[in-house]
């Protein structure tokens, strides 16, 4: 019989928790919100006995208060538990909570006196307890369709949980993902940019891949860089981590970044589960 599955969805508020729930209940996940955490080791009894299938996938959404109570709670127990945290750049977040006018928690706690406050002081309780082995998605550039595309990708119901890579591509001139485990800086290569009859192009069309593929000084960097991945991801499989996100920088997210995206996600699709994101790439070359 597989192991219960528990998923704690936390993060930032404005984030995209409620979103995040809404998703996993459509998925067939038993949704609880705001549990009180007094009585939380009798919730852990009941989904750990219970013959009700409704049990069978859980998901349980936390403040950054309380999910250091959660993580306690369910640790050391026979369930496959996942935490899903949902982060955002603090711009975004104080534009999400200005644009919807919505109260931040903590103002309405009275623990803080300003929007910012309670932001950094929110990052900051989060500080703690965040954990390596979390899910972590970053909402800045992702609108609801890209999070469900996600959050069905690493959690759908009946698929045993398995190591999986994403391998994103960004332009730093938009601000770094802040979901990404390993950031990788690749604007030392030679750039497309530069080379008129490529710059409408991006690093998804072949002459592009092949400018910045072909180069001697990009052979030997991913020679070095699929030899220390290759250590690091079977190390992070036996540590039991479940999902992987490795992001690749150039300067605008157009040529070189995507092109060792595509690179790397070729590469290792044969043996581990696999995707890729362009987050900031334009398709210039077809308006």
């Amino acid at each position: 019989m597989n192991k219960k599955r528990v998923i704690l969805v936390s993060g930032m508020s404005g984030a995209g928790k409620t979103s995040a729930t809404n998703i996993l209940e459509d998925m067939g996940y038993h949704c609880i919100d705001q549990f009180p955490v007094q009585i939380l080791n009798d919730l852990v009894d009941v989904i750990e006995t219970t013959t009700d299938p409704r049990f069978d996938y859980t998901a349980l959404s936390t403040s950054a208060k309380d999910l250091h109570e959660f993580l306690r709670a369910f640790k050391g127990t026979e369930m496959d538990v996942r935490v899903l945290f949902l982060d955002a750049s603090d711009d975004v977040l104080l534009h999400r909570y200005k644009s919807t006018r919505r109260t931040h928690p903590l103002l309405i706690s009275n623990a803080v006196n300003t929007l910012e406050e309670a932001i950094s002081v929110e990052r900051n309780m989060f500080t703690s307890s965040k954990e390596g082995g979390f899910v972590t998605i970053d909402t800045t550039f992702l609108d609801f369709k890209g999070l469900k595309s996600k959050i069905e990708s690493y959690f759908k119901i009946g698929v045993a949980p398995s190591f999986s890579i994403s391998f994103v591509s960004f332009g730093y001139k938009n601000g770094v993902p802040m979901d990404a485990d390993i950031m990788l800086d690749v604007r030392f290569l030679p750039n497309p940019f530069w080379v008129p009859e490529l710059r409408a192009y991006s690093g998804d069309d072949e002459a592009v891949y092949k400018y910045v593929m072909d180069n001697d000084q990009t052979q030997e960097f991913v020679k070095r860089l699929t030899s220390f991945l290759d250590y690091a991801f079977s190390e992070y499989v036996k540590e039991g981590k479940n999902h992987f996100t490795v992001a690749i920088g150039c300067t605008g997210g157009q040529h070189r970044s995507v092109a060792i995206t595509n690179y790397l996600f070729d590469f290792y699709r044969k043996k581990y589960n696999c995707y890729k994101d362009h987050r900031d790439k334009k398709d210039y070359a077809n308006g």
